[in-house]
């Protein structure tokens, strides 16, 4: 019988061994942290009170900031801990329940911003029959099964991998728990349910790129059929915006899943989990309410004391 040992807490491998450097990191990334965490509350609040910002595009824009502050606040606090306290252990359960929010979460932004992309399509190829299609009752419809699909896979994964008891190696190769390092060092000898989860998350996947792609195939023809160009413009800037999110949001989380984990990979290779989980949080308010009127508009409404100056900036 091979003598293996039982890992009883997992060690979550940072961006740098030094105390000091440690010390650095949790400072950028609280920084980084704040700065997504206040930048969605504040869009999520005007989005809630303003009632001239209830159009379908702001009713997914809302659920999206609330996805990047729930996904931003799984991962991120626990870093800054650990790096501030130089300990980078995690339990099995704080890993368990991390594995699970980060897993739901992401497949719900995936969703969320493939029902964004459907709402452009619309708005712009089908205008005449807009409000008939996306109607508050289909918005509602969308973004629940958005939240209740990433439930679903987030809860299959971790009660997968999480039953079989870990041997081996008791590190993780990334600065939170994710799916392929966990299953690398897992004992288990059946991981039916992961790979069910698996199998079901790729063909949701690949049904969300179908959709995105034949979204905007479909916009770019109508746009380029557009006369004038400040309509072209106009329609452009409503798109690129979601566009640029949504494929940085993807290249990020397949690097972190689909990549195979190294026992001890160079510091440039960890830079994807960042694209992945702080990025997008920071960027999504700047993206959809840089050139956003209407956004502009509804902040002063809000905060009617705040210079006008900063109201780009957020």
């Amino acid at each position: 019988m091979v003598n293996t040992t039982l890992v009883t807490h997992f060690l979550l491998l940072g961006f740098a061994e030094d105390p000091e450097m440690q010390t650095l990191c949790a400072v950028l990334f609280l920084l980084m942290y704040l700065v997504a965490l206040m930048s969605n509350l504040l869009v999520f609040t005007v989005l809630t009170l303003d009632p001239q910002l209830q159009a379908p595009m702001y009713f997914f824009l809302k659920n999206l900031s609330l996805l990047d502050v729930s996904l931003v606040s799984v991962p991120i606090p626990k870093f800054i801990l650990n790096s501030l306290t130089h300990n980078n252990s995690i339990s099995i359960p704080g890993c368990a329940f991390q594995l699970l929010f980060m897993t739901c979460f992401s497949a719900s932004e995936t969703f969320i911003l493939t029902a964004m992309s459907y709402d452009r399509y619309v708005a712009i190829c089908c205008p005449l029959h807009y409000e008939a299609i996306m109607s508050g009752q289909a918005c509602v419809l969308m973004a629940g099964a958005s939240w209740a699909l990433g439930g679903l896979l987030g809860t299959s994964y971790t009660a997968g991998i999480f039953p079989g008891p870990f041997c081996g190696s008791c590190v993780i190769p990334e600065f939170f728990c994710n799916i392929p390092s966990l299953l690398k060092i897992s004992c288990s000898d059946t991981f039916l349910a992961v790979y069910s989860s698996l199998g079901i998350a790729v063909c949701l996947v690949l049904s969300c790129f179908v959709c995105i792609v034949f979204s905007y195939v479909h916009i770019l023809s109508a746009v380029l059929r557009i006369p004038s160009r400040k309509g072209q413009s106009k329609a452009f800037s409503t798109c690129l915006p979601h566009l640029f999110v949504l494929t940085l949001f993807m290249i990020g989380a397949f690097m972190v899943y689909l990549r195979k984990p190294a026992d001890s990979p160079p510091v440039i290779d960890r830079l994807p989990s960042v694209i992945y989980t702080v990025l997008p949080p920071i960027l999504n308010p700047v993206i959809y309410t840089l050139r956003n009127s209407d956004m502009k508009q509804g902040l002063r409404r809000l905060l009617p004391a705040l210079p006008a100056h900063w109201v780009p900036f957020l």
